[in-house]
């Protein structure tokens, strides 16, 4: 008698299906630094995301560099790119201005933000003839041109919402005013972000919620990550990345088995699109997609 047991779940399984990868990326402040984003994009690149984002620093800090990077990721090396716009420290014309000059160098997708309060300001407060919420900015993105719109999500309230229902509301709004889909704020468990999704399913919001997932080598910046905006670090996340403060190889390890276990949990739930903070680094996310079947076309059998 055969007594030989085939797993229905092998070990290590791809993905299924479609899936869709995208990166999120920072502007450099130093020409070191812009060398490793490069390095990392290019790494990344050939992985087909669906797109590459670029951020913008607090108070428009950035808006130059970010606008320099989003253009050479789109004319140059041919990918989607995303640019974060807000509506912090610009006016209503400065803004309009700097998404014209977008669309007219083929840069079709906006990230649209409220954002943070400028520095040394713990409160938001509305530029003068600025714009005063996300889902204004992305109204007035609609009117300038057919942008593609992504908007932020907050799976956990974002800090300054009076309550979670309120949170949703304001979605909703963003999404009415003709945003295309939302990506979250980063979280740590599955059922964080599958509570989330099932909530704003109720609450009438129907396009895509891509999960914005922060693979953890760090686990003392994440803390401080975490406390900035309100998300949740469990407790098994403090067990697991304990006695590694010096070994980062290990942290490396540990993060990618944890990140790969997660969009496993969050596909078997029918979720097939991720978006990854990168912090401007490839090789973890590299590692993590390729555990998930997400690989160059190019590579080697």
């Amino acid at each position: 008698m055969n007594n030989t047991k085939k797993l229905t779940m092998p070990i290590a399984r791809p993905l299924s299906g479609t899936v869709g990868v995208s990166f999120e990326f920072f502007p450099p402040n130093t020409k070191k630094m812009e060398q490793s984003l490069w390095q990392s994009i290019d790494r990344l690149a050939p992985l087909s995301p669906d797109f590459i984002s670029v951020t913008y620093g607090a108070g428009g800090s950035t808006r130059e560099r970010t606008h320099d990077i989003v253009s050479q990721i789109q004319n140059r090396k041919g990918i989607s790119a995303a640019a974060h716009l807000t509506c912090v420290a610009a006016s209503k014309s400065e803004v309009n201005a700097v998404a014209r000059n977008y669309w007219s160098e083929g840069v079709r997708h906006i990230v649209a933000l409220r954002g943070d309060p400028i520095k040394d300001k713990t409160i938001y407060e509305t530029e003068i003839n600025g714009y005063t919420y996300a889902a204004d900015l992305v109204a007035a993105l609609k009117r300038i041109a057919n942008f593609d719109i992504t908007v932020a999500a907050y799976p956990e309230v974002h800090p300054e919402a009076q309550s979670a229902k309120a949170d949703l509301d304001n979605l909703k709004r963003k999404i009415d005013a003709g945003a295309s889909r939302a990506i979250t704020q980063f979280y740590f468990e599955a059922e964080t972000y599958l509570n989330f999704r099932d909530r704003a399913v109720a609450a009438g919001i129907n396009v895509p919620i891509i999960p914005g997932i922060l693979p953890v080598t760090n686990y003392k910046q994440v803390l401080k990550f975490a406390k900035i905006c309100g998300a949740h670090v469990p407790g098994w996340m403090a067990d697991l990345f304990a006695g590694l403060n010096d070994d980062p190889a290990t942290r490396r390890l540990v993060a990618a088995t944890v990140v790969a276990e997660h969009c496993r949990v969050l596909q078997s739930e029918g979720i097939n699109k991720f978006h990854f903070y990168t912090l401007n680094q490839s090789d973890l996310v590299y590692a993590i997609c390729h555990i998930l079947g997400i690989r160059s076309a190019n590579i080697d059998d």
